[in-house]
């Protein structure tokens, strides 16, 4: 089985400087062109069905796909993205240090292990991650594609894929994953990269 792990395109959210994570936005202008170029890259690559977050840019960001490739879209509500902010989620960083001054210098000094107000622990992203990337490879298919979110997608990979090395993952980041009986192999192929 062959498949093609996704980020969405660039978001409202990135260039108005705000906390992301799980909440909605939608694409920009140039998110939608990634999208479009996405599309055209995704072509001849034989998907036959499209998973995706239920957040509005990883939706709006298959529709573009869809058009293209002519493929079924199943939104799964496990692939959203980490609720890595809590109650920062929307704020620029000026309002986030403005009206929550401790969660704001606990997301400054670590981004990935806090404790931040009403945020989803690492240890609840990694089993989420974990279970829901599994049971999509447990489905029928040759080969499909996953559009959701750079904080799950780096989960999965750092925890079940590269055994603890991270991932730098860009707008529309392309990662090909092979399942072969019980192994895994993974390559980056655009805008990603393992450190």
């Amino acid at each position: 089985m062959k498949i093609y792990l996704i980020r969405h395109g660039e978001t409202t959210g990135d260039i108005e400087d705000r906390y992301g994570g799980d909440y909605d936005d939608h694409l920009t202008e140039a998110g939608k062109q990634q999208s479009r170029e996405l599309a055209e890259q995704l072509q001849g690559k034989g998907i036959e069905v499209i998973f995706v977050s239920p957040r509005i840019r990883a939706r709006e960001t298959a529709k573009e796909v869809e058009e293209v490739l002519k493929v079924p879209v199943e939104v799964v509500e496990d692939l959203r993205e980490r609720n890595n902010y809590g109650v920062l989620s929307g704020l620029t960083k000026a309002e986030a240090k403005e009206q929550h001054p401790a969660d704001f210098e606990k997301i400054s000094e670590d981004k990935t292990y806090h404790d931040v107000t009403d945020s989803e622990s690492y240890d609840e992203i990694t089993k989420r991650a974990t279970a829901v990337f599994e049971n999509l490879l447990q489905r029928d298919h040759d080969t499909i594609a996953i559009i959701s979110h750079g904080g799950i997608i780096s989960t999965y990979v750092r925890e079940v894929l590269s055994k603890g090395k991270n991932i730098k993952l860009g707008d529309c980041a392309i990662l090909e994953m092979v399942k072969e009986g019980d192994d895994l192999s993974l390559s980056c192929l655009a805008r990603a990269e393992l450190r």
